[in-house]
């Protein structure tokens, strides 16, 4: 497959670009990197002018949906009589996934700065920034990063000077991983069990106490006062030029087995061979790529072949069996048993099931037995059925995703990796010994 390879280099390194610099941590030092001048503009403007400016440049959501930014911003309507609200989704507790951590960890006035910017954008007094309450440092750095910006009136009933209102408030999650889906956020957020809300209504109709909200990620708010700063056109130049629905640059969490595993970010579109070889060194010494989830645990699994060729923007990942989703790359290599860590992923959504919906309830549970039988020896070929149909009525049925995403590295698994289950049925069988006959 052939498409254009945008060049790697300094230009598209734009939000990780202070990422160790223990200088921009503080207020004075931001200040001095550039840092609210985006923010200082956004309030000279009207809401409709900078939810105008964010749509043309195609942001795109970078937690996982990829639904256009200005779009779900439009949903809002300021002045309508009601208080809104805007939720920055900092829970980041996909598998694989630590971007908004480092951003949160170096540059968290970047956060701050994004969050007032998105709810002053949307007709919102006020912005919520829920963090995965395992991420200490974290919630350090942004509870001092909010309080620098009160003491400095950047944030307050006077944001800049401006007459204008924007609070930004730091709440700390309580370690459950269906709190990073939307609805459980706010649910939360009140005070209340965080299971997931039947839709509709939508958050931006009934949302947080029940007033319009919207919901978006860490790295998606914390692009936006670099479109503010630059323009749309700016934004627009990162990606494949024959492709303008992915836009801008994106962050790429790598762990697993890679010779350099960390947080990259390149230009959407960039080569995914060129990212997993040169980028982040290839495979360890003596070993080979052989499975490969770029968007988190909860995307299809590719084959060697198929990352191979792949663009990594939306377009191009979904043509090649999978999805970008959070941008989490997981690497396994020809040394590992590919069974063992699919069961793993299976028994962490058994385990984080809110338990709301019986076909994620019982079909996370049952998975996980079936695959650790499977890896333990125990496993028969009828149990391959058993998994593909288990994960068919797992699919498209509940509340949320969470039994999709179970299914997904399951059913990817089996079609595309279906000699690395029956090796283990076949080993079993070969150890059966037969009954001694008198």
């Amino acid at each position: 497959m052939g498409f254009p390879h945008p060049p790697h280099d300094r230009e598209s390194v734009v939000l990780s670009k202070y990422f160790g610099d223990k200088e921009a941590i503080g207020l004075e030092g931001w200040r001095k990197r550039g840092g609210y001048v985006a923010l200082q503009k956004a309030l000279g403007m009207t809401p409709a002018e900078i939810v105008g400016v964010v749509k043309e440049s195609g942001l795109r959501g970078r937690g996982g949906a990829g639904f256009p930014t200005g779009v779900k911003w439009s949903f809002m309507k300021p002045g309508d009589g009601k208080p809104h609200y805007l939720c920055c989704n900092a829970d980041e507790s996909e598998p694989g996934t630590f971007k908004d951590r480092e951003i949160m960890r170096w540059t968290p006035h970047a956060l701050v700065e994004g969050c007032a910017i998105g709810a002053y954008a949307i007709g919102a007094e006020v912005a919520y920034v829920y963090i995965r309450g395992e991420y200490t440092e974290a919630l350090d750095r942004m509870n001092a990063a909010c309080k620098e910006a009160y003491a400095a009136g950047i944030l307050g009933t006077n944001a800049m000077g401006t007459g204008k209102t924007v609070h930004v408030y730091v709440h700390k999650g309580a370690g459950a991983y269906i709190c990073g889906e939307e609805t459980a956020l706010m649910n939360s957020l009140e005070g209340r069990r965080g299971n997931p809300r039947i839709k509709p209504p939508f958050p931006a109709v009934a949302g947080l106490f029940g007033q319009p909200t919207t919901i978006n990620n860490v790295e998606t708010l914390v692009a936006v006062p670099h479109i503010l700063n630059n323009g749309a056109d700016w934004y627009k130049k990162f990606g494949r030029a024959d492709n303008p629905k992915s836009t801008g640059t994106k962050l790429f969490s790598v762990c697993g087995n890679i010779q350099r595993p960390g947080n990259y970010e390149v230009a959407m579109g960039f080569p995914f061979k060129d990212f997993l070889y040169d980028l982040c060194g290839g495979p360890l010494p003596g070993r080979q790529f052989k499975a490969i989830i770029p968007g988190g645990i909860s995307v299809p699994i590719q084959t060697r072949e198929e990352a191979e060729n792949s663009p990594m923007d939306y377009e191009g990942f979904v043509a090649n069996g999978t999805m970008l989703g959070s941008g989490g790359v997981i690497v396994i290599d020809d040394a590992q048993n590919l069974v063992k860590q699919i069961a793993r992923a299976a028994r962490f959504f058994a385990h984080e099931s809110c338990a709301q919906c019986t076909q994620c309830r019982e079909g996370t549970a049952w998975t996980t037995k079936i695959l650790e039988r499977i890896v333990a020896g125990e496993g028969s070929t009828e149990d391959l059925d058993t998994l593909l149909e288990i994960g068919e009525q797992m699919t498209g049925k509940t509340i949320c995703v969470l039994s999709d995403s179970c299914a997904t590295p399951v059913k990817s698994g089996i079609e595309k990796f279906r000699g690395d289950f029956e090796a283990l049925i076949k080993k079993k069988k070969v150890h059966m010994v037969p009954a001694q006959v008198a």
